[in-house]
């Protein structure tokens, strides 16, 4: 999953802006009857820098092999029952890093 996340260039680009400070991103709408919104983004969260860290590397490494250790770290840091490098659901783990992130907006 994290493989395709890497593929999306509308992501990738997103969570670029978002990492600069004070950035601004420009949302126009498809529909003519809404003026084009400028949002002002905070700061980005540490799960959400990471994720990004990590989608960028997936995205630029010469190497075979990508390892999610400091995404994986911040995930356990919002939700403690990660910690311990056991087999868990990786539907139940995509979630709680989907949710640390959108908790950190």
């Amino acid at each position: 999953f994290l493989q395709n996340l890497s593929q999306t260039p509308a992501l990738r680009e997103l969570l670029k802006e978002a990492k600069m400070c004070d950035a601004t991103i420009k949302i126009e709408p498809p529909e003519f009857s809404m003026e084009p919104q400028l949002i002002k983004l905070d700061q980005p969260g540490p799960l959400t820098l990471a994720m990004y860290q990590f989608l960028t590397e997936m995205q630029e490494t010469k190497k075979g092999t990508v390892t999610p250790k400091e995404l994986f770290a911040q995930v356990c840091k919002k939700a403690i029952r990660f910690k311990g490098y056991q087999q868990q659901d990786s539907q139940e783990l995509l979630r709680y890093l989907l949710d640390g992130m959108r908790a950190e907006e």
